[in-house]
């Protein structure tokens, strides 16, 4: 007849691991350990740590006013409002962000150069030149593109 195999398993003392590790920590990680405590430290200096620590402490209030706010229909038009921006701004290209802002500031300083407001007659030759067209022709794209996101 078989014999049953003896199994006797190896009893693992964690807290002598763990000592065994925190040992080792300062010399495995010493530079990790000196950007922890300057941040600790920047930290305590700006009195962040004290609003973390006040934050903690009211945790119940905080999570209880989140949620009487989230659960009003003003809250819940708001996140999703916040998550349709984020998505919004996920799908634009940056490319045409840069050309954008670039494009404000140039028309800022622009702006800033003219003494009076332009005549009629100033701004239609402005609009027939090639990059206004192009400019026009970006916004009444765009302007299409929201109108028949209207229709539906």
């Amino acid at each position: 007849m078989a014999k049953p195999i003896a199994f006797k398993p190896i009893t693992v003392n964690f807290k002598a691991d763990l000592q065994r590790r925190l040992e080792k920590a300062p010399d495995e990680h010493a530079a990790a350990l000196l950007a922890a405590y300057k941040v600790i430290e920047a930290a305590y200096d700006e009195g962040l740590l004290d609003i973390l620590h006040g934050m903690i402490a009211s945790k119940d209030t905080i999570i209880t006013t989140l949620a009487r706010y989230a659960s009003q229909p003003e809250g819940i038009t708001g996140i999703r409002n916040l998550l349709t921006a984020a998505k919004i701004l996920t799908e634009l290209d940056p490319e045409v962000l840069e050309h954008v802002s670039r494009a404000m500031t140039y028309a800022t300083v622009e702006y800033k150069r003219e003494q009076k407001p332009p005549s009629l007659f100033q701004l239609a030759k402005r609009a027939t030149s090639e990059d206004s067209r192009r400019g026009l022709s970006f916004v009444t794209t765009l302007l299409s593109s929201f109108g028949r996101s209207l229709k539906s």
